[in-house]
């Protein structure tokens, strides 16, 4: 059984235009600690303390309605709020702080049957494989390992990086009839991952490229969360570290 210890994951709620978490996410995630993060995207022009004097008692109200739903399906759960210009940099920062491997955007999850696995290179693969086989502990979520060569000739190289992959999450104590395999040539790595989300529930993405200061959503993994309607698992690289704090994002625990 995976060690839920060593992870936690990032969940950001729009609390104040009611935004939920739904049912199968708090199942699927129950077992894992998880950082609920309020927050409230203003305009350019209000600042982020001029929006928490007059929205902050409304918004912790409804956030502590949704932290308690992790709390009555068990799940170790600690919440932020934050007003903010903008989101995703929020959600960035908040991660590094709180030390979250994945940052999961909400999109409505009606089931959770199979999960996309999109995985880009080798690096962090292992990393990956542990969150993704702590997240199917105790469900019934099969996964299916989606990699987008450009040429024919590169598909043997993604045929020995999903094994690999496949290898780690059987490690991770994941049944190898849970796990599929996919292979694309297509000329948008993004676009192809889109078009197989469309027979899933659910995609687990990230970032692929070390380096000290690298965003956690500035890649292919916002782009992907910013059109899918499924919900996006952004997992972060281990490599990271705090960034400088944002300006203009007023916080309260």
């Amino acid at each position: 059984m995976p060690d839920t210890g060593d992870h936690r994951v990032l969940v950001p709620v729009a609390v104040l235009r009611g935004e939920s978490v739904p049912t199968t996410i708090v199942d699927a995630f129950a077992s894992i600690p998880v950082v609920l993060l309020g927050y409230h995207e203003v305009p350019e022009q209000t600042s982020p303390d001029q929006a928490r004097d007059q929205y902050q008692r409304r918004a912790a109200r409804e956030l502590e309605e949704r932290r308690s739903v992790f709390e009555a399906a068990g799940c170790p759960v600690t919440s932020r709020l934050v007003f903010t210009h903008d989101r995703f940099k929020t959600f960035e920062r908040v991660a590094v702080e709180a030390e979250c491997d994945a940052v999961l955007i909400l999109n409505p999850a009606p089931v959770l049957e199979r999960f996309l696995v999109a995985i880009r290179s080798d690096i962090n693969v292992e990393h990956k494989a542990r969150l993704v086989a702590t997240v199917l502990d105790g469900t019934e979520i099969d996964v299916t390992l989606f990699h987008v060569v450009a040429d024919e000739r590169d598909r043997h190289r993604g045929d020995e990086l999903l094994a690999t992959t496949a290898d780690a999450l059987e490690d991770a104590g994941v049944d190898p009839d849970r796990i599929s395999r996919s292979i694309v040539v297509a000329d948008s790595p993004t676009e192809a991952i889109l078009e197989a989300a469309s027979e899933h529930d659910a995609i687990v993405a990230g970032e692929s490229r070390p380096s000290v200061r690298r965003y956690v959503l500035r890649d292919r993994a916002e782009r992907i969360a910013k059109r899918t309607a499924d919900p996006v698992l952004v997992v972060r690289g281990e490599y990271l570290e705090p960034a400088d704090e944002e300006e203009g994002d007023a916080a309260a625990e």
